[in-house]
């Protein structure tokens, strides 16, 4: 994803756009640059703020490595969204074809509904409108309630504010967690990483739900995985007792924050050992103090 592209739709939301804009960027700023573009049906495009904003006619040319973000946009429903051109529509699927990653916010993920990329494929959109979404598009499968899905290279989101945990999950996806959370921190939001799609790492896994208390939680493990995280202190933390960050976490992740923390630990092992280290090594960077705890928690995992 060295290159972003940005296709905006006529009364387009700003954040939609400049959250993930401002993710890709700020990325750029530690060393991890990205090109931006943006590219409308029409040299001028009102956004739904009033500002009008100025993009290219032309596509540039992609490869399987670069993305493509529809910004969602202002309209009572799916079916008075503003029209997007045949020509536009194969863009998104050739680029789809051709290996490459498209990504939606909001009502956004109209425009990859009409150009067949949500059929088979799990996917969101605002609250407002999931339900249209799947009355107008049978074939794809609409899940609610969560900040954004990704299935085969198509990842959409809830709306708003939401573009910023997906620009997260891809910045992480490329660059590593460590990165995105550097990100977010630098931006101010909290590093969320929520999807559905299989995925390798528990930061990811585990971030499937709306609990914003657990999701801080989280924050605090994922940075410090590798120290003591004493329960009391993690639970002043994020402002709740003890119990109540016990239920709240296993609620949501499925997990305590004990277990999760290991989860966390014995992955970071596992990939120390695939590139080399001994156990014991790999024990001690990721912060057992006995390699013996270590070789317990992977014999549970095989």
């Amino acid at each position: 994803m060295s290159h972003v592209v940005f296709f905006l739709v006529p009364g387009v939301h700003l954040l939609d756009l400049a959250g993930p804009a401002q993710v890709f960027s700020t990325a750029g700023d530690f060393g991890h640059p990205y090109t931006l573009s943006y590219v409308a049906e029409r040299p001028q495009i009102i956004s739904a703020q009033g500002l009008p904003l100025v993009a290219d006619l032309d596509w540039p040319e992609l490869g399987a490595q670069d993305l493509i973000v529809v910004p969602g946009w202002r309209a009572v429903t799916l079916a008075a969204s503003p029209a997007i051109g045949a020509v536009s529509l194969q863009v998104l699927r050739d680029h789809h074809a051709a290996g490459g990653t498209v990504a939606s916010v909001c009502a956004g993920a109209e425009a990859l509904g009409q150009a067949g990329l949500l059929k088979g494929r799990r996917c969101t959109t605002h609250h407002d409108v999931q339900d249209e979404l799947a009355l107008r598009h049978p074939g794809a499968q609409v899940v609610r309630d969560v900040l954004f899905t990704a299935d085969d290279r198509v990842i959409t989101s809830a709306g708003i504010a939401s573009g910023l945990d997906l620009a997260l999950h891809l910045v992480a996806g490329r660059h590593g967690p460590a990165v995105a959370a550097q990100v977010a921190r630098d931006m101010v939001v909290y590093a969320r990483r929520n999807g559905h799609e299989p995925q390798s790492s528990a930061m990811f896994r585990h971030r499937s739900h709306l609990d914003d208390t657990v999701h801080h939680a989280q924050d605090l493990i994922d940075t410090r995985f590798d120290e003591p995280l004493p329960l009391p202190a993690l639970a002043a933390a994020v402002g709740v007792s003890e119990r109540t960050l016990t239920r709240l976490f296993t609620r949501a992740t499925g997990l305590t924050p004990l277990r999760y923390q290991q989860t966390l630990r014995v992955e970071r092992a596992q990939h120390l050992i695939s590139h080399g280290a001994t156990v014991d090594a790999a024990a001690r960077s990721v912060g057992f103090a006995d390699p013996r705890m270590l070789r317990r928690l992977r014999a549970r995992t095989e």
